[in-house]
């Protein structure tokens, strides 16, 4: 498993100060994280490789190879790439797509492939011979072909 969580802790003025995983000195502020199993400053809990602070960018991290990382680094170094169904480029793995059955989208190419119609959440769209087809399309397609669809 490499995803931890992380969660912010509030440090109780009573308790003995707990010593910090990232610089091992006790943690005096108000606030401290824990993650790992261990306790950390908000400032030493970084991604190995972009060094943001993990408990602003999320409520997750990432390990692999002894690294700390944040989700775009993890992806970045250790995720898989594909490519895009519409315009066969290369999507990055840290990327946000579409998928639709075992195809996967970039955003911006998930779109009707007859028409280019962007999709808004909650519209309908339909994969037919792997093409994706606004409602329209779809059923105009249907009609040629000698049927209509039935609407339920």
């Amino acid at each position: 498993l490499f995803l931890f969580s992380i969660q912010m802790l509030s440090v109780q003025p009573d308790t003995k100060p707990k010593g910090c995983a990232g610089c091992n000195r006790k943690i005096k502020d108000r606030y401290l994280l824990k993650a790992l199993d261990k306790y950390w400053h908000e400032d030493c809990l970084k991604c190995a490789c972009c060094d943001c602070r993990l408990g602003e960018v999320g409520s997750t991290l990432y390990t692999k190879a002894n690294l700390i990382l944040c989700r775009r680094d993890y992806l970045r170094l250790f995720g898989v790439t594909g490519n895009c169904a519409a315009c066969s480029k290369l999507i990055p793995a840290f990327e946000m797509v579409m998928r639709a059955k075992d195809n996967v989208y970039h955003l911006d190419c998930f779109a009707c492939q007859l028409c280019n119609q962007r999709f808004c959440v909650g519209d309908k769209f339909f994969l037919k011979n792997n093409m994706i087809l606004c409602q329209t399309d779809y059923e105009e397609g249907l009609m040629k072909e000698g049927y209509a669809p039935q609407v339920r």
